[in-house]
């Protein structure tokens, strides 16, 4: 485990005492514990939502300090639940300048897509990368798609929804996953969409399911339609050990039959049931504002 702190501000904080990101990375600099921390998580820094108040400072200060966070191994921007800030609003930033400024970084986990900036990434250590949103542009998702990640093992994307930012379609996923390549990945995970039978599809026709350990295709709109394609390709696939289907809106009989795939730990867990409204059936993915 890594010596971890997370650095976040209350509500009192920034609009009684004016806090904001740069005021947080100015107190990161000068905490006693950054020497030794291999871990740091940053939630909310204030007015999160306000393009004047996003991550950047933050970043710029990671990358005009970089010998002070010479040990991070593991970041986390934008740790902040829906009472802090909904994710749709949260504003990020430009992380062009991080890849060669933290080569050490093993880590990375993202919350929030508005102002996201990835850059050209090139990193050789980094082992994990998360972007977590209620819609990811199909500029971010391209430019994950050309990153130089030899050392990367775990992805995980979400897709989320047109209103909040996404802003392709399933051949926007069919191209990222063969355009990509990520040598020693061996956990996939392309989640939290509207379309996600249609993801299910592409993954399982994809060049990582023959390298992948652990399909995670959770917090969509899952349906039968895509659980039988499921049954029926991952026979196929005998180096598939883990199914994550958490938040689906598979049937029951359904569930049961993916459940006794031979060799896979399937979960099922939260099913959903779908809204009718009007005539018309609504099927939405758990993270979206």
């Amino acid at each position: 485990m890594y010596k971890s702190k997370r650095y976040a501000y209350t509500y009192e904080d920034w609009n009684e005492e004016g806090k904001n990101a740069e005021t947080m990375i100015e107190e990161i600099l000068q905490d006693p514990d950054l020497p030794g921390l291999e871990e740091i998580v940053i939630g909310c820094w204030g007015e999160c939502w306000d393009d004047d108040e996003g991550a950047q400072p933050l970043i710029d200060g990671i990358v005009a300090n970089k010998d002070a966070f010479s040990k991070v191994k593991s970041l986390f921007i934008g740790d902040m639940d829906y009472e802090d800030c909904e994710v749709s609003w949260i504003i990020q930033g430009n992380y062009s300048k991080l890849w060669a400024a933290m080569p050490q970084l093993k880590k990375l986990v993202i919350k929030g897509s508005s102002g996201l900036d990835l850059g050209d990434i090139a990193h050789d250590r980094l082992e994990h990368l998360e972007i977590i949103c209620g819609g990811l542009p199909t500029e971010i998702i391209q430019e994950v798609q050309r990153a130089k990640l030899p050392s990367l093992r775990v992805l995980t994307l979400y897709i989320g929804v047109e209103n909040y930012g996404f802003d392709g379609d399933v051949s926007t996923i069919r191209d990222f996953l063969s355009q990509s390549d990520f040598p020693k990945l061996t956990y996939l995970g392309i989640t939290d969409s509207e379309m996600q039978d249609d993801i299910a599809e592409a993954v399982l026709d994809s060049k990582y399911m023959d390298q992948i350990y652990t399909l995670d295709l959770s917090m969509g709109t899952l349906t039968d339609k895509g659980g039988q394609l499921l049954l029926n390709e991952l026979p196929k696939h005998s180096n598939i050990m883990l199914l994550n289907l958490e938040y689906h809106f598979l049937s029951d009989a359904m569930m049961k039959k993916l459940e006794r795939l031979d060799g896979v730990d399937v979960n099922v867990d939260d099913q959903q049931e779908a809204d009718e409204y009007d005539g018309e059936t609504y099927y939405y993915p758990m993270l979206t504002e």
